[in-house]
């Protein structure tokens, strides 16, 4: 008999066990779903940017949307707004051979990052510098500072890049330029396609210069620059000057002492 109660009493203590582990088990919280763990903080990374241009003015940029690399990408602006005032150094440089100052190197150097292409304007692409009278086809406009020659052709070759004339002017006007392409025999016989470019507002401008900015057939008058013996001065082809506020500030645009050819005597 003490045999058998012996053998209930166990009997029931193991039942007792498993009911209390499977007890216990029934407590344990399940797991999450995924959604509903906290989020854990996402590994550092660290924004790069290199320009090319890293003079004054400086341009807004764009930093792209985030990716698992560890650099993201910066990158000027497709649409730049230019017209920033011009840096006012008139130290003078040599780039190959060719007279600058700074002030229109560095408005070259934001040309370049306008128009993006692959035509170097800050070096290869000069073909006549300032403060020099070397070309007399150039009417005294490179005598003083300010003016420049650019090449549109494809770097190392003869080889016109057509396409890349229009987006040029327009860099180049908004980094405030007065600028106009010569096709060729624009200017004589065998004269090579260019772009003539003259930085308003430079104090060291020669006469003639002055006269292409504000004069009868000038750039702020909407004209081509280039003088006339006869009849009136042909039209800008690239759709009038761009005027930025500081130009205004300087005074631009205004008359000078010449007259527009519309207007007759000039004015006092």
């Amino acid at each position: 008999m003490t045999t058998k109660n012996q053998t209930i009493v166990l009997v029931h203590t193991i039942l007792l066990f498993f009911l209390m582990v499977f007890l216990l088990m029934g407590c344990t919280p399940a797991r999450q779903p995924d959604e509903f763990l906290p989020s854990q903080p996402s590994p550092s990374r660290t924004n790069t940017a290199t320009l090319i241009w890293t003079g004054t003015p400086t341009f807004p940029i764009n930093i792209s949307t985030a990716t698992p690399s560890p650099t993201i990408t910066v990158a000027l602006e497709k649409q730049l707004p230019g017209c920033q005032i011009p840096p006012d150094n008139y130290e003078r440089i040599e780039i190959n051979g060719h007279q600058l100052n700074l002030r229109t190197l560095m408005m070259l150097g934001v040309a370049q990052e306008l128009y993006a292409g692959e035509i170097n304007l800050t070096d290869s692409a000069i073909t006549q510098g300032s403060y020099t009278n070397a070309v007399d086809a150039s009417f005294g406009t490179h005598a003083g500072g300010g003016a420049v020659d650019l090449s549109v052709m494809a770097p190392g070759t003869y080889t016109l890049l057509a396409n890349d004339i229009r987006p040029i002017i327009r860099a180049l006007r908004l980094a405030g330029f007065a600028a106009w392409y010569r096709d060729f025999d624009a200017l004589y016989a065998g004269s090579p396609p260019h772009i003539h470019a003259i930085a308003i507002g430079d104090r060291e401008l020669s006469l003639a210069a002055r006269e292409q900015l504000a004069g009868p057939h000038g750039y702020f008058w909407g004209y081509d620059g280039l003088p006339v013996v006869d009849g009136l001065p042909a039209r800008d082809p690239h759709g009038g000057p761009i005027i930025c506020d500081w130009m205004i500030d300087l005074g631009y645009p205004h008359k000078t002492t010449t007259p527009s050819p519309e207007e007759g005597t000039p004015q006092p």
